[in-house]
C-alpha cells in the first residue's frame, strides 16, 4: 500500500505541485493510501454561498441541481463550486483506515462529520438520493477520502445527525466570535438569521455580557423576527447589506456614532463587504466568515474609505470549534428547537 502526502498533494492531477483545495482536478479513485481514511458518505452539507449560487443557476429545479452537482464532481474529483470556489462538508461512516493511521482514536464503523471542506475532499457520487433546497443538504450514495492532515468529529449520540451536520458546517464562526468578542463590546452581525448568524449572535451575547451590545443586520423580515423572538440581539436592523450607506447610517444612529468593535459577516451573497467595513470603528475587527467575500473588494474598499481596521478571513477550523458549537445546542434549548425544525 502506497503512502501519500499528509496534505493530499499526491491526489492532485492538475496543476501538479498544488494542494487539493486549489487544484482544478484531483484523483477521486477510492483506492486507499496507507495514510488515508475511507468514508461511506451519507449526506453532503453544501456551503451556503455555493448552494445559493447553484440554486439560482438552476432556478431551484432539483433535477438540474442534481446534474450540476454530479457534473462538478465528475470534472473536479471533488465538490468545489467553480463560481464560489467553496464546498461544504459531509457525514458518513468510516469504512477503512490506512495502517499508518492506526494510532488514531477512530475505528471502522464510527459515524463522523468531516471538518475539512468538500472543495479539497476526494469524492465519488454513485447516486443522489435526495436534495433539500431549504437546508442545503444532499443525501447520496458514495464515498470520500480524508487525508492524514484532515480533521473530523465523531458524531455525538445526543444530537441527531442532520442537526449536528448543519451546526458543524459553520462551527468556525462562533468559535472565532468566542475568541474576538470581549465583555462590554459592541458587536455587529451581518446576516444574523441563518445558522451561522444565530450561533454567532448567541456567542456574542454570551461574551459581551450585559454591558455589551449585539446588533444584527438581516435582510429577511422573517429571520429578523426570529432573532428578536430568540432574544439574541439588542437591536435588529432589517436592511440590505449590499447597500452600505443605509446600513452605516442606521448603525451610526444606534451606536451614537461609536460604531462596532467587532463585526461578523455571515451573508451568503456578494457585495456586502463595505457594509461590514463601514460599521466597524477605527482599529476594530471585521471577521469575514462568508464564502461570498471578495478579498479585493474588502481590501481596496477599506482603503478607499480610510478605514484603519483589522480584517480576518474566515477559517472554518478553530481548535475546539466542534464542541463549542454543539454545546450551544445543549445550552440553548430554544436554538436547538429552531434548528431541529429546520434540519430534521
Amino acid at each position: 500500500m502506497k503512502k501519500g502526502c499528509p496534505f493530499g498533494s499526491h491526489r492532485v492531477i492538475e496543476p501538479k505541485g498544488s494542494l487539493p483545495q486549489s487544484a482544478l482536478k484531483i484523483d477521486n479513485t477510492m483506492e486507499l493510501y496507507s495514510n488515508e481514511i475511507l468514508i461511506k458518505v451519507q449526506t453532503l452539507n453544501v456551503d451556503s454561498a455555493s448552494f445559493t449560487q447553484i440554486k439560482d443557476a438552476c432556478n431551484n429545479d432539483k433535477g438540474r441541481i442534481s446534474e450540476m452537482i454530479k457534473k462538478i464532481v465528475e470534472e473536479r474529483g471533488k465538490l468545489q463550486n467553480p463560481v464560489t470556489g467553496s464546498g461544504g462538508m459531509l457525514i458518513g461512516t468510516v469504512e477503512a483506515i490506512g495502517p499508518d493511521l492506526a494510532h488514531l482514536d477512530l475505528k471502522v464503523g464510527d459515524r463522523i462529520a468531516t471538518l475539512v471542506s468538500l472543495s479539497l475532499t476526494p469524492l465519488k457520487i454513485d447516486r443522489i438520493k435526495n436534495i433539500n433546497v431549504e437546508t442545503d443538504q444532499v443525501d447520496i450514495e458514495g464515498k470520500a477520502i480524508i487525508f492524514e492532515s484532515g480533521i473530523y468529529a465523531v458524531l455525538p449520540e445526543d444530537i441527531p445527525d442532520r442537526l449536528a451536520l448543519a451546526v458543524l458546517d459553520v462551527a468556525g464562526a462562533p468559535a472565532q466570535v468566542e475568541r474576538l468578542v470581549k465583555k462590554g463590546m459592541t458587536v455587529g452581525i451581518i446576516g444574523g438569521g441563518g445558522k451561522s448568524g444565530v450561533l454567532c449572535a448567541y456567542q456574542a451575547r454570551k461574551n459581551a455580557g450585559e454591558t455589551g451590545k449585539v446588533i444584527v443586520v438581516e435582510y429577511s423580515k422573517e429571520n429578523a423576527r426570529r432573532i428578536e423572538e430568540l432574544g439574541l440581539a439588542d437591536e435588529v436592523i432589517v436592511a440590505d447589506a449590499t447597500k452600505p450607506i443605509e446600513v452605516y447610517e442606521r448603525v451610526m444612529a444606534l451606536t451614537k456614532g461609536k460604531l462596532c468593535d467587532v463585526v461578523i459577516n455571515n451573508v451568503n451573497v456578494e457585495s456586502t463587504e463595505m457594509s461590514s467595513i463601514l460599521i466597524t470603528k477605527d482599529r476594530g475587527i471585521v471577521y469575514f466568515f462568508s464564502m461570498a467575500t471578495s478579498f479585493t473588494r474588502a481590501a481596496l474598499g477599506a482603503e478607499g474609505v480610510g478605514k484603519d481596521i483589522t480584517m480576518i478571513i474566515g477559517n472554518g477550523y478553530a481548535r475546539g470549534h466542534a464542541e463549542l458549537s454543539l454545546n450551544i445546542l445543549r445550552e440553548a434549548p430554544e436554538i436547538r428547537e429552531l434548528f431541529e425544525n429546520l434540519y430534521q
